[in-house]
């Protein structure tokens, strides 16, 4: 309200009272009234007032209060925090219902509730209170009564409460099932996703097992085809080596045997038998054409060592002959040295 009016506001004080009727008043100056701790009587009589905002609540230094001939139809919630009030006129006003927290006006000695459209339990609770003592009468029935809803009020939140619980529990309930439903479906999966890897890895190894077996048998087939080359090989050699080694045996015979020739010619009586003549004219003959020869160095040094060796060997088989030929009544005669290849 603007200063002019808290100054009427302060007009209308008398001692601890504070007369506001007849005011034309559609609403309660609650600010303006909390700037006055020390009003306990306030009186809002024949005024227009519809309902009372939520701060009015904060008055809990009123002890009396005038709401009669207003246009109220409900009235706040907490109106139970006016802790000390102890005389409520709502005479003559559109009230159907009082608040819950009416039953904590426990202080609260006189009422009046005529000429409201109160609800049947409340209007037979509040009976006609036509004098002081129907009115306190009033005020402990509608009390008493306010209590019972309370009570009511207060069971049935407490029945909610149990129900948002158990609603609550069972909801957890649900929420632990789900989740361990989905914990053991992801063990699940888990498993058959361990047991499809340890499948493909026995697979796995299997495969490389059969692998592996099928590389011996190749390898054991290869070496035995090998085997079975080198012994078709061998034997197929064998015969060969056997005929080079024969021919060989027989070459080296047939060399021995013209050495013998030679030897025999050269070294006994029989050398100027018509057999060793042309065997002597040729050995001659050769001899005698290796000494015209211009041959290399490397050559007649060949030649030389031949010589020489074959020189030995016919030495040793003039040892021999003697020892052959005896036994044959042939007796062998001095022979000339063999002359060597000059350079």
């Amino acid at each position: 309200m603007s200063k002019n009016k808290v100054l009427n506001l302060k007009d209308k004080i008398d001692g601890n009272e504070m007369d506001l009727s007849l005011c034309n008043l559609t609403e309660v100056p609650v600010k303006e009234l909390a700037a006055f701790p020390k009003i306990t009587v306030l009186d809002l009589s024949c005024n227009n007032i519809t309902s009372l905002p939520l701060e009015f609540c904060s008055l809990s230094h009123l002890v009396k209060v005038d709401l009669s001939k207003n246009l109220m139809t409900v009235l706040p919630d907490d109106l139970g925090r006016l802790g000390n009030l102890q005389h409520l006129d709502l005479y003559n006003n559109k009230l159907t219902i009082l608040p819950v927290s009416f039953s904590q006006l426990k202080n609260l000695k006189w009422l009046d509730l005529k000429d409201n459209p109160l609800e049947i339990n409340l209007a037979k609770a509040a009976g006609d209170c036509l004098d002081e003592k129907q009115c306190k009468q009033c005020a402990a029935r509608v009390l008493q009564h306010m209590r019972i809803l309370q009570d009511e009020v207060d069971k049935e939140r407490e029945r909610r409460f149990l129900k948002d619980k158990e609603l609550e529990k069972k909801k957890e309930t649900k929420q632990r099932e789900r989740e361990a439903k989905e914990k053991e479906a992801r063990k699940r999966d888990k498993a058959e996703e361990k047991e499809r890897k340890r499948k493909e890895y026995n697979a796995h190894m299997a495969a490389l097992a059969i692998q592996e077996q099928k590389n011996k048998r190749k390898e054991k087939k290869k070496r035995n085809g090998q085997i079975a080359a080198d012994k078709k090989a061998a034997a197929e050699s064998a015969p060969k080596a056997r005929r080079r080694s024969l021919i060989g045996l027989l070459f080296k015979l047939l060399l021995l045997g013209l050495a013998g020739v030679v030897g025999v010619c050269q070294l006994t009586g029989l050398k100027e038998e018509a057999v060793c003549v042309p065997i002597n004219v040729a050995v001659d003959d050769g001899l005698s054409w290796v000494r015209e020869q211009e041959v290399d160095v490397r050559v007649r040094e060949l030649v030389e060592e031949v010589d020489i060796r074959a020189r030995e060997l016919l030495q040793k088989l003039s040892s021999l002959v003697p020892q052959l030929l005896e036994p044959l009544g042939v007796v062998p005669t001095a022979t000339e040295p063999v002359e060597t290849v000059e350079n």
